[in-house]
């Protein structure tokens, strides 16, 4: 399938893309009898070219060209996360993205970045989250067969190379970062008891993706070579392969290294959770050996593309982004009780949470935040932003929409993101067109029916000396 996605991008001072190369695409209709806004002054058109298609194993994959400069990105996404793990092997996603760049049947032992790094490739890694696992690098053009080659031997040939001692090595490694990135640090094990309040028990969200201690060391190399054969299958995948390509040499070298691999059996799918529903305010206590108080407070919302997401990402903006925002004038600017407040809408697959957060002064009253908190989520419900509000919260919406298509390597992630939770690529667009949608009163109704003040979770961290770093809970209601 050959496509092509326009990106129309209304914003002032913002360098065009059709300049540095690309095709420009025709303006979009605008609504009739519409002035513009001083911030819609100048529009950004981006054609984006990418073809689709799919190998006799089940592979998708998604090419996209573009000769502004000489590099490729492979991005290679297996559709699994830590919400598809069993129960008992909480962390095992997270677990196996290590495993996978510790070699393969024809590369050796920690030899894949030592490969890509003499080819001078940049931007290389693997993450995981709730709901998928990436590998991306971006290579010099003329060594694509080799990232080709790398993500195809461990995608088909990793278990001839992987042992019981690489296990146990990368186990201890994601131990350790665990122990560094939530037990050892300031606030890091406060999301935990927040997610305990808010997801019931079998909820795929519930617990974190680094793993639990006890699942990790319950686990074993049978375990890890059973969830390598159920996830990574090159029907459980998808290639894209974006920046200065010739599509059919791609295509050729795709086949060359993916098509051989053997097809799997289809992966469980889970079933989808029943939407999250708080039956009334939940209220955590936790304490910290840390210098500064936090409050925060945490909301189940619709999931990503779902009625009422990008409504909520209006929210955040007029509520915390800029000094003008409204909590921010008010926490950090007026009463300066407050070190710094964000609020967001974290937006996921299957469901998505808005939250919001204020690190207070030294000494300053949780109490009194929250109850400014509380008076402006109801004049938000009461009473639809200004058009000032909406306008800086679409303009900063829209241009991090589109600088993020601007470096090949984040364009190929997007491009992967977008067809997971959509199956479209080219889904940009209307993701551009949902929020160009949105109007003061949308924003004003998603306020009132999704953030409500009685049916939620309100966390206090106190700081308390010798209480542990990450935090303890000590009274839940």
């Amino acid at each position: 399938m050959r496509a092509r996605f326009v990106v129309a991008l209304v914003l002032g001072a913002v360098v065009s893309f059709a300049a540095a190369g690309l095709p420009e695409a025709p303006a979009l209709a605008q609504p009739a009898k519409q002035a513009p806004r001083p911030e819609e002054a100048q529009a950004i058109r981006v054609a984006v070219p990418f073809e689709k298609y799919s190998l006799e194993n089940g592979l998708e994959v998604i090419l996209h060209e573009d000769h502004r400069t000489p590099v490729v990105a492979v991005n290679v996404w297996y559709h699994v996360g830590s919400k598809d793990e069993p129960p008992g092997k909480n962390g095992f996603a997270h677990l196996f993205e290590h495993v996978m760049f510790q070699g393969s049947k024809n590369v050796g032992e920690d030899m894949f970045f030592k490969y890509l790094e003499r080819a001078g490739a940049s931007d290389r890694n693997g993450t995981t989250n709730l709901d998928r696992t990436n590998y991306y690098e971006t290579v010099p053009a003329n060594e694509l067969e080799l990232a080709l080659w790398l993500e195809s031997d461990r995608m088909g040939f990793l278990l001839d190379h992987a042992n019981e001692a690489t296990f146990k090595s990368q186990r201890e490694v994601v131990k350790n970062e665990r122990r560094q990135n939530y037990e050892n640090a300031p606030y890091g094990l406060v999301i935990q008891f927040i997610r305990a309040a808010l997801y019931p028990e079998g909820h795929p969200y519930r617990l974190l993706t680094i793993g639990t201690p006890e699942d990790l060391d319950a686990a074993s190399f049978a375990d890890v070579t059973a969830f390598f054969k159920t996830f990574y299958v090159p029907n459980n995948a998808t290639l894209v392969v974006a920046g200065d390509i010739n599509p059919a040499r791609a295509r050729e070298l795709i086949k060359k290294y993916f098509g051989p691999l053997a097809k799997g059996a289809d992966p469980p799918v889970k079933k989808a959770p029943a939407p999250v529903a708080l039956e009334k305010e939940k209220e955590l206590e936790i304490e910290a050996d840390v210098e500064l108080p936090r409050l925060m407070m945490t909301w189940p919302t619709p999931a990503h593309f779902a009625p009422g997401d990008a409504e909520l990402d209006y929210v955040s903006s007029v509520l915390t982004v800029g000094k003008s925002s409204r909590l921010y004038k008010r926490l950090v600017y007026d009463l300066q009780i407050a070190q710094d407040v964000s609020a967001s809408q974290v937006s996921n697959q299957l469901a998505s949470v808005f939250e919001i957060t204020v690190t207070l002064k030294k000494g300053k009253s949780p109490a009194q935040a929250r109850r400014i908190l509380d008076e402006e989520l109801k004049k938000l419900a009461q009473k639809a932003p200004s058009d000032d509000e909406m306008g800086r919260a679409r303009t900063g919406i829209l241009s991090g929409m589109i600088f993020s298509m601007e470096k090949v390597t984040t364009r190929a992630d997007r491009l992967n993101f977008y067809n997971q939770l959509t199956g479209d690529p080219g889904f940009i667009l209307k993701d551009i067109e949902r929020y160009e949608r949105v109007s003061p009163g949308d924003v004003q109704k998603a306020a009132a029916a999704l953030l409500p003040v009685n049916k939620r979770v309100v966390t206090v961290v106190n700081p308390k000396k010798g209480a542990p770093r990450a935090g303890t809970l000590v009274r839940s209601k």
